[in-house]
């Protein structure tokens, strides 16, 4: 299993375990799904509650949301508008450029650059229909993770995207 680690501030933001698409070798789509968890249930397959276990009385809080989200423990995050996201977005890219040339990547910028600005022009199109997501301790200087919903064989999908050359892979 690989795990994919935001390369400026070492959060997790998603691993291998879910189906993923690689685009224009600048954005990973990370696609997941739906789901509500109970605290406290765990249910063994062929297993009946007996009556007495079933009433309980019991609390029990429910989350629901998307898997990637809520295994990774990514954290909401937004922008007033457009123009804020463009802001950020530029000065991520340049971050990244420099991350590249650092690390010997130097073959890697011109690829980025230019892949990547096709890919967030269809995305700023649908700005206000996206979701955005930081790692778990919330950084606002590294990546910013970008949810949408794609149609997948008929249904919607959750569908996370983060861009590759912010990404460090580590075998686990």
């Amino acid at each position: 299993m690989k795990i994919f680690k935001d390369v400026f501030c070492g959060d997790e933001l998603f691993s291998d375990t879910y189906k993923m698409k690689l685009v224009d070798d600048c954005m990973w789509e990370v696609y997941g799904k739906h789901e509500t968890r109970v605290e406290g249930e765990i249910q063994l397959a062929g297993s009946n509650a007996s009556a007495e276990e079933a009433d309980e009385g019991c609390d029990s809080s429910a989350v629901s949301g998307v898997d990637i989200i809520l295994n990774h423990r990514l954290v909401e995050t937004g922008f007033g508008s457009k123009k804020d996201y463009t802001v950020y977005l530029k000065d991520y890219m340049k971050k990244v450029i420099k991350h590249l040339e650092d690390n010997n990547r130097g073959e890697e910028v011109e690829t980025f650059k230019n892949n990547i600005n096709k890919v967030m022009k269809e995305l700023l199109g649908k700005f206000k229909d996206l979701q955005f997501y930081t790692g778990e301790s919330m950084d606002a200087e590294a990546m910013i993770c970008i949810l949408d919903y794609k149609e997948i064989d008929g249904v919607e999908t959750p569908c996370l995207m983060a861009f590759k050359h912010g990404l460090e892979e580590e075998k686990c």
